[in-house]
């Protein structure tokens, strides 16, 4: 089946099994060739809130192949995680974290074994997987296990497997040094070796999907990039050389440039291209505020370095709204669209 789509729910409690209903009685034709990795009783009680005028049919298949023989205008279901019942919305549950997470690492196994084309994550909760304990408390979030179960594929160390996270959508791209750790770590991240991976990662993988080298920024840590070594060092020891080292090997990129000012200039609107392709950002809130601001319902959260393909909505459970049928499918049709591209 390697055209197929591998949807993973997200956690139970949360919008995940809402915008799949949803994304699938409003846009069926995005969602021709994929099914959900998830629980049948989650995905119907979430289908129930799309009910206009009834409710989508949630059909549970016995193998991935089945979903070539699912009926029109329904929404496929491989049921690979235990939940004796879907959790109460919007509440942190070590239950949905743990089927999240076992949903998660059926799914990226498959797409690793190339039974599937690429993998699609609904939206998963932290402290549900910290809840959850045992193997799954042990990954912060998608990216982590992703990476995880890529080394065991390659016969690896996790080391050995670096990855990066790319958000993207129309206008913006970037991609962070550092993902999911406290602020005073992210800035210990910032190391010569791990920006030039960021680049060397980023450059490869945007190599293959633009059909030639992108045009790197670089966003310095420091307001005004340093200002010279007034704000901080960091441009001048450690970025800069990066950077050097980088356009040595062939790459196409320069900075680091003012944080502040350098997300403008890569910004794509009007028929303008910008000056850059791609932002590479030191920390994940530097690199996320711009994307998001330019309308979450559109981003895209791509892994980079992995050996297969995930995109993901660019919104978390959103706990408060989830259960009330309110909830846009939009990020998670653009995570379809470009996964479709990227596997293509």
């Amino acid at each position: 089946m390697p055209e197929t789509l591998l949807i993973t729910m997200g956690d139970a409690a949360g919008i995940g099994p809402e915008i799949i209903a949803r994304a699938w009685r409003d846009s069926p034709a995005d969602l021709a060739g994929c099914v959900v990795v998830g629980d049948v009783a989650t995905l119907r009680r979430a289908s129930a809130l799309m009910a206009s005028p009834l409710a989508l049919p949630v059909v549970q298949l016995d193998s991935l192949p089945d979903v070539a023989q699912t009926p029109p205008g329904c929404l496929p279901v491989l049921q690979k995680c235990e939940l004796q019942v879907p959790p109460p919305y919007g509440v942190v549950s070590a239950a949905a974290g743990q089927a999240a997470a076992d949903c998660i690492v059926w799914a990226a196994r498959t797409v690793l074994a190339g039974e599937a084309a690429a993998m699609v994550t609904a939206p998963i909760h932290k402290e549900a997987l910290a809840a959850a304990g045992g193997w799954v408390s042990a990954f912060p979030g998608h990216t982590e296990m992703l990476q995880a179960e890529a080394a065991t594929f390659l016969g690896r160390p996790v080391a050995d497997v670096p990855v990066r996270m790319m958000l993207a959508n129309d206008e913006l791209r970037t991609v962070l040094v550092s993902i999911h750790m406290s602020l005073r770590q992210a800035i210990e991240a910032v190391t010569l070796d791990n920006v030039l991976q960021t680049l060397r990662i980023t450059h490869s993988a945007l190599s293959g999907s633009l059909g030639r080298a992108p045009r790197i920024a670089v966003a310095g840590l420091n307001p005004h990039a340093g200002e010279g070594g007034l704000f901080g060092s960091e441009e001048q020891t450690i970025i800069a050389p990066a950077v050097a080292l980088a356009r040595q090997e062939g790459i196409d990129v320069s900075g680091p440039y003012a944080p502040d000012t350098v997300f403008m200039r890569a910004r794509r609107t009007a028929g303008l291209s910008g000056e850059f392709d791609v932002v590479v950002a030191m920390y994940h809130d530097q690199g996320l505020i711009p994307v998001k601001y330019l309308g979450v319902e559109q981003g895209v959260n791509v892994t980079l370095g992995l050996p297969l393909v995930r995109t993901s909505p660019d919104h978390g459970t959103a706990f408060d709204i989830a259960g009330r049928g309110v909830a846009d499918a939009s990020s998670l049709l653009a995570a379809i669209r470009m996964a479709r591209q990227l596997s293509a």
